[in-house]
């Protein structure tokens, strides 16, 4: 898909270091913001600290906002009504699903009324029918193709079903491939775990993944808010960053979900977004975000190669010792292990989980 007007490379390459080293605020420079969920706005159905006031700020500015998530387990007016509930106002034409998208992309290739055997929630049925398409449980319906999304109660029938389906030679669409769910105990296996079982047993891949980090949802969602920058925020870099990549627009990765800082060093081109905060209070507060990679020797910190690991030195605010780290740990092939160089630093490298 073509990138919205204004979005078409990423924010690295646009110069988003430099916007955000101005000392202004992040969302100034966007007339949009696509959250995803899961991992920023809530764990399960638990807000985040923080997040509500941080989308109730940006209503209060009239800003536009939209939700991006890969979870097929609900429908885009349960999303609405879910996030409603948390305190979080949102319509049900601001929230784009997997599973809505890949009931649109079927409805497009099939023809009305052509039964598809469903792994998943009752969510994705619900979008099946929505569209015109017949949900089906079994092989011995003929199926005119499969739909795997998450759902809490798949079991082995289920995939048994799709896997005849699939090897009687119908096409298979997974919603999404994110191996693992984030949750307040620690993340859970995701639809991409599911998947990896029918991979197995199957040896091959899905014909089609409609979710992230395809970037359908965010230029969907860019398409809506016309002409102006988009800004995604999300907690995946192999989901949220690399769809938002792939869709030309910038992005922020908040650490309050699944990836990590160790994840964030070791990231390929693909992955690494354009700035980084611990949570969405880097939206509104220049102190609390920062660019990446910074450079090696900013803030009061500095980072060297010493016996193939990444040593920090110096004293200043975590962000810029982590916007540092990246700097150096991007271009380089060492594997990036990092160990302190002075007591400040040891105390940022903890502060990001680096000190083991």
């Amino acid at each position: 898909m073509t990138a919205p007007a204004g979005d078409t490379a990423s924010g690295a390459d646009r110069g988003a270091p430099d916007r955000a080293g101005a000392g202004g605020r992040l969302v100034d420079g966007y007339v949009l913001v696509v959250f995803d969920l899961d991992g920023v706005i809530y764990l399960i159905d638990r807000p985040i600290p923080g997040a509500v006031e941080a989308v109730a700020r940006l209503h209060d500015e009239g800003r536009a906002v939209a939700y991006a998530t890969n979870n097929a387990s609900r429908r885009s007016s349960e999303v609405a009504d879910l996030l409603t509930g948390m305190g979080v106002p949102a319509r049900p034409t601001e929230v784009l699903t997997s599973a809505a998208a890949t009931a649109e992309l079927l409805r497009d290739r099939l023809p009305a009324g052509a039964p598809v055997l469903v792994v998943g929630a009752e969510a994705l049925r619900a979008e099946l029918r929505a569209v015109g398409l017949r949900p089906v449980s079994t092989a011995d319906e003929e199926p005119a193709a499969v739909a795997q999304g998450y759902g809490p109660q798949v079991g082995w029938s289920d995939l048994a079903e799709a896997s005849l389906a699939v090897r009687a030679g119908a096409p298979w669409y997974a919603t999404n491939t994110d191996r693992t769910l984030p949750s307040p105990r620690g993340p859970l296996p995701g639809n991409g775990s599911l998947v990896a079982v029918l991979r197995t047993a199957l040896n091959r891949d899905p014909d089609v993944v409609v979710g992230k980090p395809e970037p359908a949802l965010f230029t969907t969602a860019a398409r809506r808010a016309g002409s102006g920058r988009t800004l995604v925020v999300g907690d995946r870099l192999d989901t949220d960053i690399e769809g938002a990549r792939r869709a030309g627009l910038d992005s922020l990765l908040v650490l309050t979900g699944v990836s990590d800082a160790a994840e964030l060093l070791a990231a390929p081109e693909s992955r690494r977004p354009a700035y980084v905060s611990f949570d969405l209070a880097g939206l509104f507060d220049p102190a609390a975000v920062v660019a990446v990679p910074g450079r090696p020797d900013a803030g009061g910190w500095s980072v060297t190669v010493t016996g193939g690991e990444l040593v920090l030195d110096g004293a200043g605010r975590p962000l810029d010792a982590l916007a540092a780290l990246c700097a150096v740990a991007w271009s380089t092939s060492v594997d990036p292990r990092v160990r302190a160089g002075s007591a400040q630093a040891a105390e940022a490298l903890a502060a990001f989980g680096l000190d083991g």
